[in-house]
């Protein structure tokens, strides 16, 4: 099945289309498919170029841009990774609640609870006794 198209009309450099018109020439294909192959070429570059993955991943998350428009970019793998990403940051941080209070310090130490006694560490002390 053919895909849609779609006609687009925009101006260029005189220049430039007569250096098309000589290159479709010598290939002997249509302006229009050098025009199409060379978007595509383009379109491929930026898909692997890092500063345009970044700008199209903060468009993403900044709603500039949906889901369907970074699949058709970047694949369904990658658009799919950005989606999760894009979950998670959008996730708020869990609170963490307590049903009960907080153990007592005897129990949760198991009824031994060590108390600090002063500036001085035991180490400090039994180094202190031996000298």
């Amino acid at each position: 099945m053919a895909e849609e198209k779609t006609r687009v009309d925009f101006n260029a450099p005189k220049s430039l289309v007569e250096r098309a018109d000589s290159v479709v020439e010598i290939l002997d294909i249509s302006r229009t498919r050098l025009l199409i192959d060379a978007l595509e070429d383009e379109l491929e570059e930026l898909a692997t170029d890092e500063e345009f993955r970044r700008r199209l991943s903060d468009a993403y998350y900044d709603d500039r841009v949906d889901y369907d428009t970074v699949e058709a970019i970047l694949g369904r793998e990658e658009a799919m990774r950005l989606k999760l990403l894009r979950e998670s940051i959008d996730r708020a941080p869990a609170i963490p609640t307590l049903e009960d209070d907080l153990p007592s310090d005897e129990s949760f130490y198991d009824g031994e609870v060590t108390e600090w006694t002063g500036s001085q560490s035991s180490d400090a002390a039994d180094d202190e006794s031996r000298g």
